[in-house]
């Protein structure tokens, strides 16, 4: 029986969204679904079906950028136990807490820090949770406020490099001008735009309600000199700064290729955690547990969404995609905004890595042939996903902090704390938008015309 290509595309992603409804996994989803639509295709011819299978998963295990996530997550599980941010966190604490809002200010100026270390979302905000939530709460701070600073600064981890998402976005695409190296270059201004306008947000709101976020007491900000003050932050910072340098200085500066900065960051990593009097046993055990766990999570994500946006592109489904959206006619900034819009809404449900996986072999074709820049577009496309951890019901950073909140922490609470923050983060991608030179500057300077 044969069925147009316009019905298979409808059908493909109908049927996606009520399997992921049904709650089962989305890696064995993805798959299934496109298991089902590609026998449909093919006339019910499961060795070619298979052939395709082997072939992507194959492919899969033999891109070298990919051995990066590993390293990089052994990175973020060694630095998450070796408490690197809590010393950061504390000086920070009294060099910023005597202005209004000053420990919201402390909490991103710390996740920015801790951002560009992990990119690990989960243990960036279960850590600043845990680590700041008590001090603000004794501060007064309001719960809307606090429960929206954490969970927001806490995804910068997935936009600031070395980031897991640009990582796969790299390996996804092929393309010379989104390799990871070009994607973690045109990263590093919009992560810092983005932490800006979080930084200015917090300053200007707690300035004009001073209840929101109050400052610590004249007497407790006194205890410490100047010189004191100078030390500890130093000190605190340091560390992660020269753990930086030797990950991203390296990559930028094109003495290692990605694989091997990530590399170097979990010997840096390990290093750290030995200073701390981390490096357990048990700290060893544990990071390596957990970073099999998510290494096998994304490489399954993977596996299942490259099957799934192959046999979606095989039966035709980028083309009837591609037609709806480039022969309607419309203005190319608009179809740029329809794409946009589909992957926030897809945020609010699906996974990042999923989104990426389905979404990027469908759009990237039709943004090249709008002629938009592809690094500009995959940067648009990367912030725009960092609200997927934030936006109801399914954001993830938003459960991650109500697990480790304390109990009069309503979601309600979190869920009115972070709308500013969405709303701050579609105000980026709006400056990226009028200001292209954001993203493609530093890549220029590092790597020239790329």
């Amino acid at each position: 029986m044969y069925f147009s290509p316009e019905f298979l595309t409808i059908a493909m992603f109908v049927t996606l969204i009520l399997a992921i409804l049904l709650g089962h996994p989305l890696a064995y989803t993805l798959a299934a679904v496109a298991t089902l639509f590609g026998l449909i295709d093919n006339g019910g011819n499961i060795p070619g079906l298979f052939d395709m299978f082997a072939n992507i998963t194959w492919g899969l295990m033999n891109n070298y950028v990919l051995v990066a996530i590993p390293l990089f997550i052994l990175m973020a599980q060694l630095l998450d136990r070796s408490k690197v941010s809590d010393a950061l966190f504390e000086a920070l604490y009294v060099v910023l807490g005597g202005i209004k809002g000053g420990l919201g200010l402390a909490v991103v100026v710390v996740c920015t820090v801790f951002a560009a270390t992990t990119g690990i979302i989960g243990a960036s905000v279960v850590a600043m949770g845990l680590l700041a939530t008590p001090a603000l709460l004794q501060k007064n701070y309001q719960k809307e406020m606090t429960s929206g600073i954490i969970c927001a600064a806490g995804t910068l981890g997935i936009l600031i490099p070395p980031s897991i998402m640009m990582v796969v976005y790299g390996g996804l695409t092929g393309l010379k001008e989104t390799s990871v190296g070009n994607l973690f270059a045109g990263a590093i201004l919009p992560g810092m735009l983005l932490a800006g306008l979080y930084f200015a947000y917090i300053l200007i709101r707690c300035n004009i309600n001073p209840s929101l976020g109050p400052p610590i007491s004249k007497e407790e900000a006194g205890t410490y000199s100047a010189a004191r003050k100078w030390g500890m932050t130093l000190k605190s910072l340091i560390p992660p700064l020269a753990l930086i340098l030797a990950v991203m200085g390296t990559i930028l500066a094109g003495v290692a290729t990605p694989t091997e900065a990530a590399g170097l960051g979990a010997t840096g990593a390990a290093i750290l955690a030995m200073f701390n009097k981390k490096f357990t046993w048990d700290v060893i055990k544990h990071s390596c547990y957990s970073t099999m766990k998510t290494t096998a999570m994304v490489m399954m994500l993977f596996i299942g969404g490259k099957f799934f946006s192959s046999v979606f592109l095989f039966m035709g489904g980028g083309d009837v995609v591609a037609d709806l959206l480039i022969g309607s006619g419309m203005h190319r900034y608009t179809v740029l905004f329809i794409m946009m819009l589909i992957v926030f809404l897809m945020g609010m449900f699906i996974d990042w890595a999923a989104i990426l996986l389905v979404t990027v072999p469908i759009f990237m074709p039709i943004s090249m042939e709008l002629d938009f820049d592809p690094l500009w577009f995959s940067m648009l496309m990367c912030v725009n996903l960092q609200t997927s951890f934030l936006t109801p019901p399914f954001g993830y950073a938003l459960f991650y902090y109500k697990g480790v909140a304390p109990p009069e922490y309503t979601m309600m609470h979190i869920y009115r704390g972070i709308i500013p923050f969405v709303l701050l983060q579609l105000v980026a991608i709006a400056i990226l938008c009028i200001f292209p030179q954001i993203v493609t500057w530093l890549p220029s300077v590092f790597f020239g015309a790329y």
